[in-house]
């Protein structure tokens, strides 16, 4: 269970983003309540509308802070795999696998709230952890790893890959110790069909 940590004055919105995160986790976004919230850190009811001034900018925030996570794991991934191409792409996979089973229901929001119409500080903030997987799938395409194309295309194609294992996995389909190996699997046959005919 996650720890929420205390309020202090001067951090309301960090300590609501916080328990909000928390409760998002055990119990999905239909159960978030400004109030419960409230109640939860120890503040008025009133109090979380100075921040949020309603559910759904709640839920906004929530998201927009799950993007920048996001970003932040994925380069530092890809950092810390040095500079070739093979090494970054399974890091990068391992990254966003992790995210996507370890925070299901934060990622299902993201991806939610991102298509929501006036939403469109959330497809900026998407806009950077989806900016590296293209730059990565750019990268091995100029060091003849990849076949030459749209970096999208191929980006959608591996996309659609780690999207559907972390639904195996949180749809209890794939026994969670097994994501892995099969992560790797996938990123070595990724590779395998997309090299240079």
């Amino acid at each position: 269970m996650t720890v929420v940590p205390a309020y202090h004055h001067g951090n309301l919105r960090s300590t609501l983003l916080a328990a909000a995160e928390s409760s998002l986790r055990q119990h999905g976004a239909g159960q978030l309540s400004l109030r419960e919230l409230a109640r939860e850190v120890g503040v008025s009811h009133a109090a979380p509308r100075r921040h949020f001034p309603d559910r759904q900018a709640l839920l906004d925030a929530l998201a927009e802070a799950g993007f920048a996570r996001l970003h932040a794991e994925l380069r530092a991934a890809l950092t810390a795999a040095g500079p070739d191409f093979g090494p970054r792409l399974h890091a990068m996979a391992a990254a966003y696998l992790r995210f996507a089973t370890e925070d299901a229901a934060l990622l299902e929001l993201m991806f939610t709230a991102k298509h929501r119409e006036g939403a469109d500080h959330l497809v900026v903030a998407a806009a950077g952890p989806f900016g590296l997987m293209h730059e990565l799938i750019a990268q091995g395409q100029a060091q003849g790893v990849l076949e030459p194309g749209p970096p999208e295309h191929a980006g959608i194609v591996l996309f659609a890959t780690l999207q559907g294992i972390a639904t195996l996995v949180n749809g209890n389909l794939v026994a969670a110790e097994l994501l892995d190996g099969i992560t790797q699997t996938a990123v070595n046959q990724f590779m395998r069909g997309s090299r240079p005919r």
